[in-house]
């Protein structure tokens, strides 16, 4: 039965100065690149986790965002990991980082801030648009672009390890929002056919 390990790349430059950066017109600029932090966190912090996990011991597919820090993250993990080049399957949209509109004009911190804010309002809050044609997305558009990605995976892939590179941890969070209030509600319910 094969795996699916969801990781977050490590630290762009543009996150390493305080800028956000989400307009997918710039995934692929150095600027998106790893930053010398983001080189250590993927070589200090998220190998040997994925060694202690026993994650691709026998290797695995590797699903980067073609985000810069996303694939340069897989790349780094490929060489390491002794994995071909030919097992990393570039994904293009759905692992993007969230859309923030107009926010992208303020510091990095302000602007997550602010999302923080107004997702505490409505999962179907989105960020003010923006002129630039950056997308202004809400949770729940991530959220539906993570089960689009799951479905292909667990299709294409079924019965392979899988591991998902996102270029930051909104897809992530997400998901891992969406199903443990899944979980929650799960555990909430009357077992199948008790009696009130």
């Amino acid at each position: 039965m094969g795996t699916e390990l969801l990781v977050r790349a490590g630290e762009s430059y543009t996150e390493s100065v305080g800028e956000p950066l989400t307009n997918p017109v710039w995934k692929t600029s150095e600027k998106h690149g790893l930053s010398e932090r983001g080189k250590q966190q993927v070589l200090r912090g998220l190998l040997p986790e994925l060694e202690r996990l026993g994650a691709c011991s026998d290797g695995c597919w590797l699903w980067p965002s073609i985000t810069q820090n996303a694939y340069q993250t897989a790349e780094l993990l490929s060489y390491q990991l002794g994995i071909g080049r030919n097992r990393i399957v570039p994904e293009y949209s759905f692992l993007d980082e969230r859309g923030l509109g107009a926010l992208e004009t303020l510091r990095l911190d302000a602007a997550m801030a602010a999302v923080a804010e107004g997702d505490l309002l409505d999962q179907d809050w989105r960020p003010p648009k923006g002129y630039d044609g950056t997308p202004h997305e809400s949770s729940a558009d991530v959220l539906v672009r993570m089960r689009q990605l799951l479905s292909i995976t667990e299709t294409q892939y079924y019965g392979e390890d899988v591991l998902l590179v996102a270029p930051d941890s909104d897809c992530l969070s997400v998901l891992q929002a969406s199903t443990t209030h899944a979980e929650e509600a799960r555990s909430a319910l009357p077992p199948p056919l008790a009696v009130p």
